[in-house]
């Protein structure tokens, strides 16, 4: 019943050093994601600035993540990763400079955040169709499960390092030890095949993006995957908010505890996820998931008990891990590979523009009533809004991987 299938590790040599090439990025950047908030609440010690910061992101993801989606059907899925990864590794060098200077600027952060989510919304499409692409189809669940332990193991180690490093050395030494992450991710990429283009360049950018839509508007089940995550993601995204909570504890390990919560409950979520290889019906462990997602952040909002608070969390992670398992199975046993890295995009405009505004809408919650006001109500209006979406898209919970058209179609194309 315990532990991950590796068979798409032990399969494929490429899989496998794209999957430790995500790995050790993750590890950096997990680390900074946390240090920017802490930084950016140091120098203003505004909760509404620090919640400004992820909308930001919002506009160069919708705009770049459908564009990264584009080309990641019509360019060198290699390059582009190889590119923006290069990119991204400048963005990190400029916060290190900013944060070595007598008088770090704010301002910088907020420019910075705007770089970087437009550099991770041209690359992440990539990686997605690559992922599809170098995993047979019939293990796919599988590459789902690795795919959480990618991004939840380095959540734990990222954040617990990075905070503590944070704040006993400063935000600098997050930002140097970010730099080498990134130095050997990318000896690991340029180790990669070139990969061939799905889709011939005779079809203009917009037309490539209105065939994207418009093969999303036919698919309701899968538009309502987006929407149940960028509902839960919206209203009941806690990170950002995280700095304020600790202090209600005096704890100098507090925050290291509290970023852990969540990807502790993730991995412990997908380390015991072998059931959900006799699951079928995806769409109703997605909603089911996302609901009690929701319940888990209003219990660590309402709490004034660490114990419960962590507890909250870590419920949230369990919950979040089992609706990435079932939601990226679902996308890639039923996405077509000739349109999967605009799919990509739209997936990831949808569980990234969640968190970003969900930032804002927390923060600006918390200003203008409290901060357990915002947390509670926040997680108890996702478990509602979960259960519409579930009532007003019923593609989704009657979606069977045994009898889907789409996923028969995705299998025998891939063979």
């Amino acid at each position: 019943m315990l532990g991950v299938d590796l068979t798409p590790l032990r399969e494929s040599k490429q899989y496998r050093r794209l999957y430790l090439a995500g790995f050790v990025s993750a590890m950096g950047s997990q680390a900074s994601y946390v240090t920017i908030p802490y930084q950016l609440k140091q120098l203003t010690h505004s909760p509404i600035q620090v919640g400004a910061l992820g909308l930001v992101g919002v506009v160069p993801l919708i705009v770049f993540g459908l564009y990264g989606g584009v080309i990641a059907d019509r360019l060198n899925r290699r390059r582009i990763v190889i590119t923006t990864e290069l990119a991204a590794m400048a963005t990190t060098a400029a916060l290190l400079l900013n944060a070595v200077l007598p008088h770090p600027q704010a301002w910088e952060l907020f420019v910075n955040e705007f770089l970087t989510v437009s550099i991770f919304s041209l690359q992440r499409p990539s990686i997605e169709a690559m992922n599809q692409k170098l995993v047979r189809h019939e293990h796919q669940k599988a590459a789902s499960q690795l795919a959480n332990l990618r991004y939840m193991i380095p959540s734990i180690a990222g954040p617990a390092v990075g905070g503590l490093a944070a704040v006993t050395l400063g935000p600098w030494s997050v930002y140097a030890a970010n730099l080498t992450t990134f130095t050997l991710s990318l000896f690991l990429l340029r180790s990669l095949d070139k990969t061939p283009v799905e889709k011939s360049n005779d079809e203009s950018q917009r037309e490539a993006v209105s065939a994207g839509i418009s093969y999303a508007k036919s698919r309701p089940d899968i538009v309502g995957t987006y929407v149940v995550d960028l509902l839960a993601m919206f209203l009941a995204f806690p990170i950002v908010m995280l700095p304020f909570v600790a202090e209600r504890f005096h704890y100098r390990f507090t925050l290291s505890l509290l970023y852990c919560a969540i990807p502790v409950g993730a991995v412990l979520g997908t380390m015991t996820s072998s059931w959900t290889k006799r699951v079928h019906h995806y769409g109703r462990w997605i909603v089911v998931a996302a609901a009690t997602w929701g319940l888990g952040i209003a219990l660590f909002g309402y709490s004034n008990s660490l114990v419960l608070v962590l507890l909250g969390l870590f419920i949230a992670g369990v919950a979040d891990s089992i609706s990435g398992i079932f939601r990226m199975t679902m996308w890639n046993e039923s996405i077509p590979p000739s349109v999967r890295g605009r799919m990509a995009g739209i997936e990831m405009i949808s569980y990234a523009v969640g968190p970003t505004a969900g930032q804002f809408r927390a923060g600006a919650m918390a200003a203008w009533t409290s901060l357990r006001f915002s947390l509670t109500v926040g997680g108890l209006a996702c478990s509602g809004a979960i259960g519409g979406v579930a009532l007003a898209l019923p593609s989704l919970w009657r979606f069977d991987s045994r009898t889907d058209p789409n996923v028969e179609l995705v299998r025998l194309e891939r063979s």
